[in-house]
């Protein structure tokens, strides 16, 4: 059984210059460094290698030395000011063989995949073995034709295109995609000496509405390709702020163009169980001049975006700052405005004399009406006497009672 534990380019604890492990020099190109460290991993890699620890731990530096050097920022880094210059990012820079996993981490890696986490995953050594050995089944692909196939889980299919003098000139692209949204890589080899064939490029499949798809365009001029790990990373480190890092994963593809012959091409299988299926079609860019035109400026108005974005991104963090600065003396002044106007209320509210206490000797309640003393006094000394009132009113009547019978006895 493999083993359980997920190999990633994590930092060895005795570094060694990274141009050194994989034997270049600090002015070799992107492709000579990805060359050099194809080779070096597939010779170290572990499945080829199960009984030699050393093999292991080297496979690991070189997988290392390579995540830096590739990334052109961290490789500027890391010219600059050498290994404490370099920020390691975990694992959003890891890469998993998944031939080499177990069920469980390959289900676990399966549902961070599924969860939105990129998984950068490595190529199968036997693959690789196997094309750099030459003893792969190539099949043609023409010009202008598509092929559609089902793919094996960290198995490739391969083909041929040949192409014309004139073909070449005019550009190629190979796309490939699937309906059913499988994982996969397309992959570019090319020819080695031994007669067996190199990778030289691999694009990941990304999923762009209701498929997923990868395409190599050699057109001519330099087309970009989006690292979807970048712009994850971006995210998790800044969400606020990841609209001005989403053009930064813009890497260049280190082929722009191919020349006329037989180049070989690939459909790697990258599904975590089940086989991916997909279409493959070549095609000659002559009868799509105006959309490589179209793609060429595109491609020119994004960089300049680019270029726009960074210089924006300045902008706005110093206006952000200031927004901030006001929103806080808002609230400031809202506060000390509130506050001024509750003492005003409370000095007015001072001015008053009902403050007496009543004939219990506790003070008069609220709404309860008070008056000045002598407001008082007077009015009990004008007040009338409740029982001479009553005695007036009971002479009226009696008064009324008799005058009506001493008329009533004149008329008898």
């Amino acid at each position: 059984m493999a083993s359980g534990k997920m190999e990633g380019p994590s930092a060895p604890a005795a570094r060694r210059d990274l141009y050194e492990v994989l034997s270049v020099s600090r002015d070799s190109s992107d492709q000579e460094i990805k060359s050099a460290y194809r080779k070096l991993a597939l010779k170290y890699h572990p499945d080829k290698n199960a009984s030699n620890p050393e093999a292991s731990e080297l496979f690991k530096e070189v997988s290392y030395s390579y995540s830096i050097l590739s990334d052109p920022e961290k490789r500027r880094q890391y010219n600059t000011a050498g290994f404490e210059a370099l920020e390691l990012e975990g694992s959003m820079d890891m890469e998993i063989d998944l031939s080499n996993l177990g069920t469980v981490n390959t289900m676990f890696a399966a549902l961070f995949s599924k969860l939105g986490v990129p998984i950068k995953t490595t190529i199968s050594a036997t693959v690789l073995e196997e094309a750099l050995n030459g003893t792969v089944t190539v099949r043609p692909l023409p010009l202008g034709t598509s092929f559609s196939g089902k793919v094996d889980k960290q198995c490739a299919h391969f083909f041929g295109v040949t192409i014309s003098d004139q073909q070449a000139q005019a550009g190629i692209v190979v796309r490939v995609t699937s309906t059913a949204q499988s994982k996969f890589k397309l992959l570019y080899f090319e020819q080695e000496e031994n007669g067996g064939y190199g990778l030289a490029l691999q694009e990941d499949s990304e999923k762009t509405g209701k498929v997923t798809s990868a395409g190599m365009y050699f057109l001519h001029f330099q087309v970009y390709r989006m690292e979807s790990a970048i712009n994850a990373l971006a995210m998790a480190k800044d969400p606020d702020n990841y609209f001005f890092k989403r053009l930064e994963g813009l890497q260049p593809c280190e082929v722009s163009e191919l020349k006329p012959g037989t180049h070989i091409f690939a459909v790697y299988g990258d599904n975590f169980f089940k086989p991916a299926t997909y279409i493959i079609e070549a095609i000659c860019a002559k009868s799509f001049e105006d959309t490589t035109e179209k793609l060429k400026e595109v491609e020119a108005q994004i960089l300049l975006k680019r270029n726009d974005l960074r210089q924006f991104e300045t902008e706005y963090r110093k206006a952000l700052a200031q927004f901030q600065e006001v929103t806080n003396r808002y609230s400031q002044e809202k506060q000390s405005v509130d506050e001024l106007l509750k003492q005003r209320d409370s000095i007015h509210a001072s001015f008053t004399i009902a403050r007496n206490v009543n004939s219990n000797g506790g003070s008069t309640g609220a709404g309860s009406s008070s008056k000045v003393p002598n407001d008082e006094a007077y009015a009990e000394s004008a007040a009338p006497d409740d029982t001479s009132v009553d005695n007036k009113d009971k002479a009226n009547k009696k008064k009324w009672f008799n005058l009506n019978l001493s008329r009533s006895d004149k008329k008898a």
